[in-house]
């Protein structure tokens, strides 16, 4: 009777996810009373993601990412090309080692754990409670990517590195609601608050050598869209060496990586390939209005060394769009930056090669994942200072609020 009642109120749960309604859940897909917020902090090489509670960040349990694998590795090893495409996913992009889980976000009833797990080229929803696969979707290509969650939390946009697309799925069934074109490598994606539109771009061939400013042209197509989720049809498109030229800025990377957006969503702040520090873009206007510079502690490493490209990957705002944080990468420090004067803090010290930052819903502290060092930092805005820091596995990478069942600890 128990396992029929859950399954009911699973049931019903989907239900009132896909009509914004009722059941506890607001328009805005808000979690049910019973669902515990939490923090996920996806292990890339381990293939696990932490869970800690998202006031205290005690650890709460451990989520195996890929139960699957013994599988998923048969499959690879009995079809040559997709062997190849796994081979080079682990040492042109994985720094010699297999990228099992990088993005991830939970069903906003904290019952589903929903992964893109590049290695396997995929993305798989794991019931929270019970450890198991409830749905899997394969990407075009062989590697999956940077994931978005829909604000309602009904839909998923995932980026399919080599297939040049980017899906978008259904949360609870996995099935593709809709599907676009991206440039070479397809990357970051981000919704509008309203969820009306995503914003995405593409970084091309980041895992080449030909890394001086003069083998550019090598890197492939790397595009910056705005896209209409009603039809996901693509509304505005543009070349960010077109706007740096534009602006009077030159040797620049034009390849977008991370990107966070005033509250008003008119000013984005786009990290590019190679540089220490970011670009101010106008999105209403179509220009490129600032470049922030910030430190270069590695003058002398070559460029052949930057991990994928990034000198600098992750960057997040405070609901007041008053402040940055920003993780130089290849410097091994974290700047909290005024949006006004590009003033910073530095806080160094903390930990190795900073991945990935994320802003916590509140907007008053920032994720910061150490994936050279295995631990994750929380960074309080208003005094730039560390709160907290907790161990996690091996290569942490993206970090997300979301939601766990009430009585689940693991």
């Amino acid at each position: 009777m128990s396992a029929l009642l859950k399954t009911l109120k699973h049931s019903m749960v989907a239900l009132a996810i896909g009509c914004g309604t009722t059941l506890g859940l607001t328009a805005s897909g808000a979690a049910l009373a019973d669902a515990r917020p939490v923090v996920f902090v996806g292990n890339n090489w381990d293939g696990t993601v932490n869970v800690f509670d998202s006031s205290t960040y005690e650890k709460v349990g451990l989520i195996n990412a890929v139960p699957d694998k013994r599988a998923r590795m048969t499959e690879i090893l009995l079809n040559p090309i997709k062997l190849t495409a796994f081979q080079a996913v682990r040492n042109l992009i994985g720094e010699g080692n297999d990228q099992l889980v990088d993005d991830m976000y939970s069903s906003n009833d904290g019952r589903l754990l929903i992964a893109s797990r590049p290695s396997f080229a995929d993305v798989v929803a794991i019931d929270i409670a019970t450890g198991k696969v409830v749905w899997r979707f394969v990407v075009d290509g062989y590697r999956s990517d940077h994931m978005a969650l829909s604000p309602d939390g009904t839909k998923v946009a995932v980026s399919a590195s080599t297939g040049n697309v980017v899906h978008v799925l259904d949360v609870n069934t996995g099935k593709q609601v809709g599907k676009f074109k991206s440039g070479n490598s397809p990357h970051e994606n981000v919704y509008s608050k309203d969820g009306s539109k995503i914003y995405h771009a593409s970084i091309g061939y980041v895992f080449t050598p030909l890394d001086p400013q003069f083998f550019d042209w090598t890197k492939g197509e790397r595009v910056v869209q705005v896209v209409d989720t009603s039809n996901y049809q693509v509304i505005k498109k543009f070349n960010m060496a077109d706007k740096l030229k534009a602006a009077g800025l030159k040797g620049l990377s034009p390849a977008v990586r991370p990107m966070a957006h005033t509250p008003d969503e008119q000013f984005f702040y786009f990290q590019l390939s190679f540089l220490h520090g970011f670009v101010e873009y106008d999105m209403v206007n179509d220009k490129v209005t600032r470049l922030a510079k910030l430190p270069n502690l590695v003058p002398d490493l070559p460029l052949e060394q930057y991990v994928n490209d990034s000198a600098h990957h992750g960057i997040a705002m405070n609901s007041a769009g008053t402040k940055l944080c920003v993780a130089g990468t290849m410097d091994d420090y974290v700047a909290v930056v005024d949006r006004a004067t590009f003033g910073y803090q530095l806080l160094q010290g903390l930990g190795q090669k900073p991945y990935w930052v994320t802003s916590n819903k509140a907007g008053d502290r920032c994720f910061v994942s150490w994936s050279g060092s295995d631990q994750m930092s929380v960074i309080d805005y208003a005094s730039g200072s560390e709160v907290a820091r907790v161990d996690v596995g091996r290569h942490p990478q993206r970090i997300r609020e979301g939601y766990a069942p009430g009585n689940w600890m693991n």
